[in-house]
């Protein structure tokens, strides 16, 4: 059961009582989500996750989804960001612009082809490309792998996937296009931020507001693709 402090009109804070079947870690987790503005906005302005906020802010401070371009969001699920993309490029149900996928089924989203398949497999590039209708202007990943409890594993796990989003976009995206991606601080990012400055006319880091300040995600973000080589 939650319950909420007292005074004036200040802010009231819930606290949850620690129910028999809820464990100590989640009965936390439950109250800062009750207690998150980010949630409750995203809940009145009817976005799926919180996690819309800090695509809205990026893309404030660094715009890179401008009307007409053509949109690819990896790991998908719940939707937030396809939402944001679709807005903000023009994507329409008769011309969709935005396409997502990722293992978990996602929710119709008005403007965005949901692909319900697993980003790494083999055949899913070409599956993303022939949804889409032609190459990218924009590759989303805030794919962070399920967490084990064990830090240096969980940065290592989303390393990789950041490796993998960043393979397919040097291999799909239009010259001149974007690129924005999750990274743990303290994972091994290196090598990866050091390919990005070579194939991206710009390369940042960002840690956008709507990221709790305990979490140690990132974003990187490279602009203005510099295009595959020209084979001989």
């Amino acid at each position: 059961m939650a319950e909420s402090g007292r005074g004036g009109g200040r802010s009231l804070k819930v606290r949850v009582k620690t129910a028999r079947r809820r464990t100590a870690s989640s009965t936390r987790w439950l109250e800062r989500q009750l207690n998150d503005p980010y949630v409750a906005r995203a809940q009145q302005e009817g976005y799926r996750a919180r996690s819309a906020y800090k695509l809205i802010e990026i893309d404030d401070r660094f715009p890179i989804l401008a009307r007409g371009k053509r949109v690819v969001d990896l790991g998908a699920a719940p939707g937030g960001w396809c939402q944001v993309a679709a807005a903000r490029v023009g994507s329409t149900a008769t011309a969709p612009l935005v396409v997502g996928i990722d293992l978990l089924p996602v929710e119709p989203i008005a403007g965005v082809v949901l692909l319900e398949k697993d980003f790494l497999a083999d055949d899913a590039p070409a599956a993303i490309l022939a949804a889409l209708g032609a190459a990218p202007d924009v590759v989303l990943s805030d794919m962070a792998a399920a967490t084990t409890g064990h830090r240096r594993t969980d940065q290592l796990r989303t390393a990789q996937l950041a490796e993998a989003a960043a393979a397919f976009a040097m291999e799909s995206l239009r010259p001149g296009g974007h690129f924005l991606t999750k990274v743990f601080q303290g994972g091994t990012e290196g090598a990866l931020l050091a390919e990005l400055k070579r194939n991206f006319a710009s390369v940042v880091h960002v840690k956008p507001k709507a990221s709790r300040q305990e979490s140690v995600e990132l974003y990187l973000l490279a602009r203005g693709f510099r295009g595959r080589p020209q084979a001989d």
